[in-house]
């Protein structure tokens, strides 16, 4: 296309921009100057980049601009320097003092006696020799809030910094960000733009129904249309990244013959803990571990007497000979209500209404667990575990290494392998890896095993092999999405948003 008919298919915007990038090649220079809307000039510089007229750069730095104070200070002086010229009249008392509302007298006359500018004595504030030099020369803060903003802390030479640093200890004079610093360059297509005149509404851009009617537009000249060139990205609607790989690990459990357990993020101890053979006091149960209930502090227990009879049984005296934890089971205790630290209590809760004759059975969870965490990079005080059981007298060992396997490869890992491992209700137990494929090494997801009989002959009435697992799937998510720190998964950046892609399905 040559240069004629490029400017044939410029857009009004396009034309408006034109005259500031002769101008400017910051992004905020040419909002200003253009008089036009941020989301106005960004899109004329993406089609004239479509059109090879510019290049456009995106960089992070950290930027220095003026805050409510500086802005004040500009116009009428910093506190101290006012202080001075009016000390130079003579000494004065605080209530003496004129030109200082009284929350800046405070915050100059600190400033002052540092540089030994000031004297107080009986009752009244003098300038002393080193003040009237002071006040006769522009002081490093006055030069360096004369500057154009924003600047780039980059760019600052020492006496800038060292003026920033005095600044920034006061309140609203300035403020430090990191920005996305957009930069324009044009190239030897955009040059000769620039150099021309070129006018809004010599071209028309659209065919109006008033053209049509009054056969005017016969007489015009339509702005040319350019449909091979790329258009920029414009990003729809659509669900979040982590609300879609839940919906289709359901699905991929759905498909592996799981049927679903949900339930109440608040439940009672009892499920959580006592029913998984959790003593009374261990450590888990103290606030520093868990989110207990306020509010209604306490829920109830089961109808289901013999049920309660059986979980205070295996506490206190164990089963199959085993000896159990020892001392009083309390049901004040498993009453306690908190949020569930974990997806199991919905296992246990499902165990518990099993008939013989609805074995064998396949069932799985996918849910939200909070837990009293220190919040970091792998550790979130919220997060996503997915549990399931399988309930089957023939069931193995061999069996539960299977699922897993499956449900993983399902997932996109093509490699599992299992660690030999402890857990406190499961025995045999093993720790589940996946490989990741990108950064070739092994992730570690969570634990699996089979429900000890201090579990299931409570629950079912008997022992019968209960396959177990319960690995955190946000974990999972990190894996595959290459997100580093777990707090990202939530961050609701829409950049991010808009790149990261729906599961692989």
């Amino acid at each position: 296309m040559d240069t004629t008919q490029l400017i044939e298919s410029l857009h009004p915007l396009e034309i408006k921009v034109l005259p500031s990038l002769k101008k400017y090649s910051k992004f905020e220079y040419l909002v200003k100057d253009s008089n036009l809307k941020d989301v106005e000039v960004m899109r004329a510089l993406q089609w004239l980049e479509n059109k090879k007229a510019l290049v456009i750069s995106k960089e992070e730095k950290e930027l220095v601009e003026l805050d409510v104070n500086g802005t004040a200070y500009i116009k009428v002086g910093l506190p101290e320097k006012r202080l001075l010229t009016e000390l130079s009249k003579g000494p004065k008392t605080l209530n003496e003092i004129n030109s200082l509302e009284k929350q800046e007298i405070g915050i100059a006359i600190g400033a002052l006696k540092q540089k030994a500018a000031i004297l107080m004595d009986q009752g009244k504030l003098s300038i002393t020799p080193q003040g009237t030099s002071l006040l006769e020369k522009e002081s490093l803060e006055e030069l360096f809030l004369k500057k154009s903003f924003p600047l780039e802390t980059s760019t600052l030479k020492e006496e800038e910094v060292f003026a920033l640093n005095n600044l920034k200890k006061r309140k609203q004079i300035i403020k430090v960000e990191k920005r996305k610093l957009i930069t324009i360059e044009l190239t030897d297509i955009g040059k000769e733009l620039v150099s021309k005149e070129i006018k809004v509404g010599e071209l028309i851009d659209r065919l109006t129904p008033e053209l049509i009617k009054s056969g005017k537009w016969k007489d015009k000249k339509f702005r040319r249309y350019d449909v091979s060139i790329n258009v920029p990205q414009i990003d729809g609607g659509k669900r979040h990244f982590v609300s879609q790989a839940l919906e289709y690990a359901k699905q991929v459990w759905m498909d592996m013959g799981f049927k679903e357990m949900v339930g109440q993020k608040i439940q009672t101890s009892f499920w959580n803990f006592d029913t998984l053979f959790t003593p009374q006091d261990h450590p888990v149960r103290e606030m520093q571990d868990t989110f207990f209930i306020k509010t209604v502090e306490k829920g109830s227990l089961p109808k289901d007497k013999k049920l309660i009879a059986a979980v205070k049984d295996a506490h206190e005296n164990g089963v199959q000979g085993n000896h159990g934890w020892g001392g009083v089971w309390s049901e004040e205790i498993a009453k306690t209500n908190i949020l569930r630290p974990h997806t199991t209590c919905l296992s246990s809760k499902t165990l518990s209404k099993l008939k013989k004759e609805d074995m064998p059975a396949k069932f799985f969870a996918l849910g939200r667990c909070f837990r009293n965490e220190s919040l970091d990079w792998s550790h979130l005080f919220e997060f996503n575990q997915t549990e399931g059981i399988v309930v089957d007298p023939d069931a193995t060992f061999r069996n539960l290494l299977g699922y897993l396997k499956q449900f993983f490869k399902k997932m996109g890992f093509e490699k599992a392998r299992f660690r030999p491992a402890f857990f406190p209700y499961t025995e045999p137990s093993v720790e589940i890896d996946v490989f990741h494929p990108v950064h070739k090494t092994w992730l570690e997801l969570g634990g699996a095993g089979m429900f000890r009989p201090e579990l299931t002959i409570p629950l079912l009435g008997e022992e019968i092999p209960v396959l177990a697992w319960g690995p955190g799937f946000d974990r999972i998510l990190m894996g595959y999405y290459e997100i580093n720190d777990m707090r990202e998964l939530y961050s609701n950046d829409l950049e991010q948003l808009r790149k990261i892609k729906a599961w692989n399905k």
